[in-house]
């Protein structure tokens, strides 16, 4: 049995966490405050389980809806620095040693900022976090572009414009259903041709077509979630045979990473148990399966949290969670130094004495 206090000393790697989805309560109520912005609940508490009930309706679209507070608080570069700042202190604080944090520019423009003082707002917010915050983090930005406009292209020049600036890849987010990530392939193209890495949101609300697309017509580094790629096994109730199709087989043999969500998943329908989600039949079958908490405000979780809730659903010991450990790490953004320091001399040598 996995302590509580053993949990939280872990060194954990997060690749899918949004900065607009994990504001801490108390914050969003101040800035609100600020500038005249109206919430549903005024006292941080009540606001916290406001966000984690609105999300918990099944429905991505719905889930969604609940950024419009958070990203309203977050339309100017001080506003902006102090959630990037706060987000890595809380990750750190949490054990998280690599985080990729990811959001979408285009939604910060409201109050006179343009896309690179937006990104320069996130990064001198993780800079002071990471100065600043309990125990060691390294922070990195992932740029989103949404999926239902048309800024794809833009977002990605941005995002190797900072590729030297904290900024480690590209993504694109919002309903999938409509939106196909093949409506924005000349800029993974483009991506493609400058060596840029990026994942795509897939697999989540929408089924294999989504998956297929991310990697085949778009050539996803990693996959978003990914959970619905077990619509593509064949399996008995015990998971003990389990036949992959092809494009399973391919997402394995290719070891392309999932950035699976499991709380968030439950929300948005995608599992209607962590008992049921696909994450323990997947990583049973060796799938480069890695743990994520994806929106903590709205899901009112964090890493150990969500490592706890598959401990116990699963049985999950400290081997299986250094495990999804260097998962997580090998699939990272960073270069390939920089990601074998992280596991060579924080991840293993502290499972090696515990």
């Amino acid at each position: 049995m996995i302590t509580p206090e053993q949990l939280n000393a872990a060194p954990k790697v997060l690749l899918h966490d949004h900065l607009d989805g994990g504001l801490r309560p108390g914050t969003v109520v101040e800035l609100a405050g600020e500038i005249g912005h109206s919430l549903p609940r005024t006292d941080a508490g009540e606001l916290g389980a406001w966000f984690v009930e609105s999300a918990d309706s099944g429905s991505l679209e719905r889930y969604l809806e609940t950024f419009d507070h958070t990203v309203a608080v977050m339309q100017t570069a001080e506003a902006i620095k102090r959630v990037a700042s706060e987000c890595v202190q809380d990750l750190a604080a949490d054990g998280v040693v690599y985080a990729e944090v990811r959001y979408a520019p285009e939604q910060h423009l409201t109050k006179g900022l343009n896309l690179e003082q937006v990104v320069d707002a996130v990064r001198e917010g993780f800079e002071h976090g990471m100065a600043v915050a309990d125990r060691p983090i390294v922070a990195r930005q992932l740029l989103t572009a949404m999926r239902h406009k048309a800024r794809s292209m833009e977002i990605a020049e941005l995002a190797v414009a900072y590729r030297d600036a904290g900024v480690v890849g590209f993504d694109i987010a919002g309903a999938e259903a409509g939106y196909p990530p093949t409506r924005h392939l000349d800029a993974f193209e483009y991506l493609q041709r400058e060596n840029a890495h990026f994942t795509i949101h897939a697999g989540e609300a929408f089924g294999l077509p989504s998956i297929w697309q991310a990697i085949q017509w778009c050539g996803a580094d990693r996959l978003g979630h990914g959970v619905r790629i077990i619509d593509d096994i064949t399996y008995d109730d015990a998971g003990e045979k389990a036949e992959l199709g092809r494009l399973a087989a391919y997402v394995r043999d290719r070891r392309i990473p999932l950035e699976m969500c499991p709380s968030s998943n439950l929300q948005t329908g995608a599992a209607d148990s962590i008992a049921n989600h696909p994450i323990g039949l997947l990583a049973k079958l060796r799938f480069r399966v890695t743990v994520n908490t994806d929106n903590r405000l709205m899901s009112g979780t964090s890493m150990s949290r969500e490592l706890a809730l598959l401990s116990e659903a699963f049985g999950y010991g400290l081997p299986d969670l250094r495990w999804f450990a260097i998962n997580a790490m090998k699939s990272a953004f960073i270069p390939f130094d920089e990601r074998l320091a992280l596991i060579d001399n924080v991840i293993k040598p502290w499972y090696a004495s515990n």
